[in-house]
C-alpha cells in the first residue's frame, strides 16, 4: 500500500469512529496527505522511506507538534500558539516514516489518571464507553485500541503510559529512565519518560528503538547502545505483591485477576512465585505519597505559581485537586521526599537484584468511569493515591510493562504489570512476547477491526 492508502484510511476510521470516544482533538489531514505523497515519491525514486514509512499515527496533546497547538487539555491554553517543531518523540517518529494525522485528548496538564477536561470533555474507552480508557494518555490509547491508527504516543510520570494500555486491552512500557532523552524538560523533573504502547510485543520493540536515544541537556540520557549492550537473559526469580504500599487488600476481583495472571506467567516462566506483603518491599517509607509531594511542587513551578493560583477556578477538578494543596508544599517537605527518593531505589534494587521480576496488578481497581469516579455514587475530582499501582517506578526510575491478562467483571481488560531491575527493558519484553505466545490477546476492543485489516 502507498502512504496516501494508509493516511486515508486512518482519517476515514478517525471520522467514523471517534464520535463516540472523542479520543482525537485536532486533525491535520491535509498537511497529512501532502506529507504522505512527498513520502510515496520519494520511495519511488529509491530513497531509504524507513521503518515506520506511511504508518499514520496520533501525538497525545502534551506534545509539540509542528502546526498545532499543545492546549495539554487546558481551557487556560486554549489560545496555545502553533508549535513551530516537534517534540523530540514526535520527531523521532516522523523522521521514521510516520506520518503524524492529529492530536490526541488528555486530562488538563497530564495530571490524571483518567481523561477528561473543560476544553474537550471526557474520552470513552472503546470497550465500554461509559467507562475511562485511563490517563493521562487515555486518548491515545483509545484511539489505538478502536483501531483508528496503529500508533500514537504516550508519556508517563507516574503511569500514563501503564494505566491506558491496562484499561485498553494494549501492552505497554515505561523504560528505564534515560533510555528515552527529555526534551524539554518534562513538569515532573526525574521522574517522567516519554514510552510506547501498542497492540501487540513486537510492534512495542520497534517502537521503543525507534524512540530510544539520548538529547543534550537530559543529564539522565543514556548513550547510544547503553541498554543493547546490556544482557537481556531471563528473570530466574518470580516476585508478586498485591501493592507496594500498605493502603489495605485489593477489591476481590482485582485480587482474584492478579492471582490468576502470576499463576499462569509463573508456568509460562517455569519459576516458583515468592509473595510479598506490601510494607517488605519498601520499608522506609511510602514512595507512592511522596510521588504526590514531589510533582505537585514540581508541577506548580514550572506552571508558575501565579498561574496556577490565578487560574484555578478555571481548571477541571482534578487538576484543582491536584494543584491546590501543591501550593502550600514547602522546600523542607520537597527535599525530604527528594531525599526518600534514594531510600526507595536501593530498596528496589536489592529486592530485585539482577534476576527478579516484580509483578503486581497495573491498577489497583477494575477502572472508573468516564469522568473519573470510581463508582456512580462519588463526586468527580482526583482518584486516591490507593487506586494506583504505577507511581513507585516512576519514583525508583526501574522499567515497567503491562500486558493483557483476561478481563475484569466489568467486561474492562486486565492489566498484570512487570517491574525489572534498572535496564532491564530487553528481558521484560522477552518475558512480554512469551506470555503473548501463551495467553494471545484481541488486537482492539470488541466491534472495532485492527489497523492491520486495510492491509
Amino acid at each position: 500500500m502507498s502512504a496516501v492508502d494508509t493516511v486515508t484510511a486512518a482519517l476515514e476510521r478517525v471520522g467514523r469512529l471517534d464520535g463516540a470516544l472523542h479520543a482525537v482533538v485536532a486533525l491535520r489531514g491535509e498537511d497529512a496527505l501532502a506529507e504522505a505523497e512527498m513520502l510515496d515519491r520519494r520511495h519511488a525514486a529509491g530513497e531509504p522511506p524507513g521503518p515506520l514509512a506511511g504508518v499514520p499515527m496520533l501525538v497525545k496533546d502534551l506534545e509539540d507538534l509542528t502546526g498545532m497547538p499543545t492546549t495539554k487539555g487546558s481551557v487556560l491554553l486554549a489560545s496555545a500558539p502553533r508549535a513551530k517543531a516537534d517534540g523530540l518523540v514526535p520527531g523521532r517518529l516522523r523522521a521514521a516514516g510516520a506520518i503524524p494525522i492529529g492530536k490526541t485528548n488528555l486530562p488538563e496538564f497530564a495530571i490524571e489518571g483518567y481523561t477528561d477536561n473543560l476544553l474537550f470533555g471526557a474520552t470513552g474507552n472503546p470497550w465500554a464507553t461509559e467507562w475511562s480508557p485511563g490517563g493521562s494518555s487515555g486518548g491515545s490509547a483509545a484511539a489505538v485500541a478502536a483501531g483508528m491508527v496503529p500508533i500514537a504516543t504516550a508519556t508517563d510520570g507516574g503511569g500514563s503510559i501503564r494505566i491506558p494500555a491496562a484499561l485498553c486491552g494494549l501492552v505497554g512500557i515505561k523504560p528505564t529512565n534515560g533510555v528515552v532523552g527529555r526534551q524539554p524538560i518534562p513538569d515532573w523533573i526525574d521522574l517522567s519518560t516519554d514510552g510506547p504502547f501498542a497492540t501487540c510485543v513486537e510492534d512495542l520493540q520497534l517502537l521503543l528503538d525507534v524512540i530510544a536515544g539520548p538529547v543534550a541537556g537530559d543529564p539522565t540520557a543514556l548513550p547510544f547502545g547503553a541498554l543493547a549492550a546490556r544482557p537481556s537473559r531471563p528473570p530466574a526469580r518470580l516476585l508478586a505483591a498485591s501493592r507496594t504500599a500498605d493502603f489495605g487488600p485489593l477489591p476481590g476481583p482485582v485480587a482474584a485477576s492478579l492471582q490468576a495472571a502470576v499463576d499462569a506467567l509463573a508456568d509460562v516462566l517455569s519459576l516458583p512465585v515468592s509473595w510479598l506483603e506490601p510494607d517488605r518491599v519498601f520499608p522506609d517509607g511510602n514512595p507512592d505519597l511522596d510521588w504526590f509531594v514531589l510533582c505537585g511542587a514540581e508541577h506548580v513551578s514550572s506552571l508558575g505559581r501565579d498561574f496556577v493560583s490565578e487560574g484555578l477556578s478555571q481548571m477541571h477538578v482534578g487538576a484543582r485537586d491536584f494543584l491546590a494543596p501543591a501550593l502550600s508544599v514547602d522546600v523542607d517537605e520537597y527535599l525530604g521526599a527528594r531525599r526518600r527518593r534514594f531510600s526507595h531505589v536501593r530498596a528496589l534494587d536489592l529486592l530485585l537484584g539482577d534476576d527478579a521480576i516484580l509483578v503486581t496488578p497495573t491498577l489497583a481497581v477494575e477502572g472508573f468511569l468516564a469522568d473519573g469516579r470510581l463508582d456512580a455514587a462519588a463526586e468527580p475530582g482526583s482518584l486516591p493515591p490507593e487506586a494506583y499501582s504505577t507511581a513507585m517506578q516512576n519514583i525508583t526510575g526501574h522499567p515497567a510493562l503491562t500486558m493483557p491478562a483476561g478481563l475484569s467483571p466489568n467486561g474492562l481488560p486486565f492489566g498484570v504489570q512487570l517491574t525489572g531491575p534498572r535496564y532491564f527493558d530487553a528481558a521484560l519484553l522477552k518475558v512480554a512476547a512469551a506470555w503473548q505466545s501463551a495467553h494471545p490477546w484481541p488486537l482492539v476492543a470488541p466491534s472495532y477491526e485492527p489497523f492491520s485489516t486495510i492491509l
